[in-house]
């Protein structure tokens, strides 16, 4: 499994937003995409497939933007996938009954990759995220002191 530049893009994005979430104050595509250093069209894109979603909400005028849909430690990073890459990521296993012993092998080998994966994905959730990432700059503070 790879991280797609699209699921990284969306989880810099909600990682901005959780860090503006206690202030309610929504955040524009632009302030989004100057701090994370996406490009706008593609956040644009983006932000509508994860509002689509339900993992965040629009507002509308002069102070509008975007806010987190539910509260960053109720969004787990497997929900940010299946809403990216949805049925995408599993139509695969699906549509081919193995031909072979062979195959039915490494047919059950790759669900198990994958039941794997969306254990460790569901393990983790937005907050989680803003936790290692402060941590992190701890850290990087400490060692240039």
């Amino acid at each position: 499994m790879e991280l797609s530049c699209k699921t990284e893009y969306a989880l810099l994005a909600l990682l901005e937003l959780a860090s503006h979430y206690n202030g309610g104050e929504p955040l524009q595509i632009r302030q989004i995409a100057a701090q994370q250093d996406i490009p706008d069209r593609y956040l644009e894109q983006l932000l509508a497939n994860l509002r689509r979603g339900g993992l965040v909400k629009s507002q509308r005028g002069a102070k509008g933007g975007y806010l987190l849909g539910r509260e960053p430690w109720k969004i787990t990073l497997l929900d940010v996938v299946s809403c990216l890459e949805g049925a995408d990521s599993k139509s695969s296993k699906n549509d081919n009954t193995p031909k072979t012993v062979e195959s039915a092998v490494i047919e059950e080998i790759w669900q198990e990759v994958h039941q794997t994966a969306d254990s460790v994905l569901q393990g983790y959730t937005i907050q989680d995220l803003c936790e290692k990432r402060n941590a992190r700059r701890q850290l990087d503070i400490m060692y240039y002191i």
